[in-house]
């Protein structure tokens, strides 16, 4: 039986005040389970980035709850979020977010580094084996393609074995066959190691490798679709109406 990594309950998010007051998130209950991947989909301003933030515990919500790994977040104080984020998430961003000064295994040991701890040698350098990199340890970001660049912010992100990645547009600054890889790479990532992948997203390829997507539109969640979902058909579901 699956396990909920992530849970939201009844989350509302609310930016600026009087008539710039923007409802984000209203009311947004959803969970994601233990090695499954799931694609967020929406038209821009659908609040599908809020809920990423809301729950990876980067914004604090209005109001609900949210909880990863058992661990409620409005628990928690900021010293904690930070803490839980640096022990049980990792995240991938579309920009990869790499230092360029650091080689791929100065990268991937950066954020254990960066909370006092010494990453033995041999957990990076199975990080960077685990997305087919094991030969490009000590090349920096500019002597890697985008789609290296991208495993390697993929394989920090797996460096503190976390509960959860969130996936913010992975595949954005890519061409269509380098994101087939690194979509290919999350999903054997997912099935081969029970990793829970969140991922931001508005191609509709992309989203077909997920288990499931889910639609949102105006801050709520209007359709949750478990898949395999077929392209097309998400095509069709995320097309603008003429």
């Amino acid at each position: 039986m699956t396990t909920q990594t992530v849970v939201l309950e009844g989350v509302r998010a609310v930016y600026g005040t009087g008539a710039r007051r923007v409802t984000a998130l209203d009311g947004v209950s959803v969970t994601f389970e233990r090695g499954r991947l799931a694609a967020v989909m929406g038209p821009s301003g659908s609040g599908k980035s809020t809920l990423l933030h809301c729950a990876a515990g980067l914004d604090r919500p209005a109001a609900g709850h949210i909880s990863i790994d058992g661990v409620a977040l409005d628990k928690l104080s900021e010293d904690g979020l930070t803490r839980l984020r640096r022990d049980r998430i990792g995240f991938v961003f579309q920009a990869f977010n790499l230092v360029s000064a650091l080689t791929a295994e100065e990268n991937v040991a950066l954020p254990l580094r960066l909370a006092g701890r010494r990453p033995p040698a041999s957990d990076v350098a199975a990080a960077l084996a685990a997305v087919g990199l094991a030969d490009r340890a000590r090349h920096r970001p500019s002597e890697l393609s985008g789609g290296e660049r991208q495993r390697v912010a993929i394989a920090r992100a797996l460096i503190s074995r976390p509960a959860v990645v969130f996936a913010d547009e992975p595949t954005g600054a890519l061409d269509s066959v380098t994101s087939r890889q690194v979509l290919e790479l999350l999903r054997a990532l997912v099935d081969d190691h029970e990793l829970t992948v969140v991922m931001v997203t508005h191609d509709p390829v992309a989203a077909g490798y997920a288990d499931r997507v889910v639609f949102l539109a105006d801050g709520r969640v209007v359709d949750d679709v478990t898949g395999p979902v077929p392209v097309d058909a998400i095509a069709a579901r995320t097309a603008p109406s003429c």
